[in-house]
């Protein structure tokens, strides 16, 4: 093609998603903003269709709506997500206040709200429990219902999909910032639809509005919307990686095996240096679960468990991420490590004795430390274990989902 030829612009889709950022441009939501001074709570994931931050869109659109883009407030790993999770908060910015919400600050203070009419949230969360921005807009919540102050929450994609529900629920004993509420690890929900639920089930009576998407489908993982993905986190780094994040996850708490982090595929690995790499990827897919494959693999890490180690183990190929069960596949995992290598594997659970708070509060519950420490055989009974409740949870959520997509 000559270089001054005319190029034909692509027509609009009609039927491309529009995430809650781009739906708040329409008339009767952006009316709600007027005269109103805003706290937007947001990070770097918050882009529109058209790449505009949710900062950049809000100052644009206060020139001629008239409302106020008043404060900032930053999640874990900051405003613009390059802070990793054990570093403290500390954003700044010159025009508008930003206040940490990770650290020693976790809710927002009197002092932070106070002369904020309204509040807006807006950041792209990764489809599991322990992630701590849903903990986050709960906590918005809840400090928003005590001084009157409505919250808008613009809904986003589960990356994972809408379908998959799978892993334990949370005991209230183990409530924190990496697990607030009752749901199970991986729920298959929108952050607009956990909203609803949260409010409607804990009853905190926060004035809340949750403005949709468009055209998302419950079967979609992220991949599937065309969507620009930005990395939710240091370790999040693509849109495929939420996917993977519930099978190994809670598994690195426990500081047994490398799971990618330290090297280019986090969560994506499991590996050591005493794995034979073939036997274990041949005893784990010999169990034929659903939707997952074992394939040998070796690497090593650039820093974190076994640094500059060679370790052997196996990469996690997810074939079908609506048949796939991300937390009894972690179980899997967990079993055969113990079945072939228990010697190894009771050293490690040994010098993870000060861990087990933490994998607590991830897993939700104590027991599954007890059955991964106590029994012999222990993937099929905690592939079951509270079925019963998690299937009482679909039924409690149907009411929460939106329809509308």
């Amino acid at each position: 093609m000559p270089l001054n030829a005319a190029v034909t612009p692509p027509m609009h889709d009609p039927f491309k998603i529009s995430v809650g950022l781009d739906i708040l441009t329409e008339g009767p939501y952006l009316a709600q903003l007027t005269g109103k001074r805003i706290g937007l709570i947001t990070n770097h994931t918050a882009i529109s269709n058209e790449r505009e931050s949710s900062i950049d869109l809000l100052k644009r659109l206060a020139k001629t709506n008239r409302f106020t883009l008043s404060a900032l407030f930053a999640p874990e790993h900051g405003l613009y997500g390059a802070i990793h999770a054990e570093e403290s908060v500390n954003d700044s910015n010159g025009t508008i206040p930003i206040f940490s919400l990770y650290g020693k600050t976790k809710r927002p203070t009197d002092a932070m709200l106070q002369g904020l009419d309204l509040l807006i949230f807006d950041i792209q969360d990764i489809g599991s429990r322990s992630y701590t921005y849903i903990s986050t807009l709960f906590y918005i919540m809840e400090a928003a219902a005590k001084r009157n102050i409505p919250v808008i929450v613009l809904d986003r994609p589960n990356p994972i999909n809408g379908i998959v529900v799978d892993g334990p629920m949370l005991e209230a004993k183990w409530r924190s910032i990496v697990g607030y509420i009752n749901v199970p690890y991986c729920h298959g929900m929108t952050l607009g639809e956990l909203a609803h639920f949260f409010n409607g089930e804990y009853k905190v009576g926060c004035q809340l509005t949750v403005i949709p998407m468009r055209h998302w489908k419950r079967e979609m993982s992220f991949l599937d919307t065309g969507l620009m993905w930005i990395p939710t986190s240091p370790h999040i780094p693509e849109s495929t990686t939420p996917l993977y994040y519930p099978v190994t996850g809670t598994l690195g708490e426990l500081s047994i095996v490398n799971i990618g982090i330290g090297y280019t595929l986090p969560f994506k690995v499991v590996g050591a240096p005493w794995i034979d790499a073939n036997q274990f990827a041949a005893a784990l897919n010999r169990q034929k679960f659903p939707g997952i494959f074992f394939e040998p693999f070796h690497f090593k890490p650039f820093y974190g468990k076994f640094a500059k180690e060679e370790c052997h183990g196996v990469l996690i190929m997810i074939t079908n991420p609506l048949f796939y069960k991300p937390l009894a596949s972690q179980y899997l995992i967990i079993g055969v490590l113990k079945a072939l290598y228990p010697k190894k594997f009771k050293e490690a659970m040994a010098l993870s004795k000060d861990r087990k708070e933490m994998f607590s509060k991830v897993t939700g519950t104590e027991e599954i430390y007890k059955v991964i420490t106590e029994e012999k055989n222990i993937v099929w009974k905690l592939r079951a274990f509270q079925e019963k409740e998690r299937n009482a949870f679909l039924e409690v959520r149907k009411k929460y989902l939106i329809a509308d997509y």
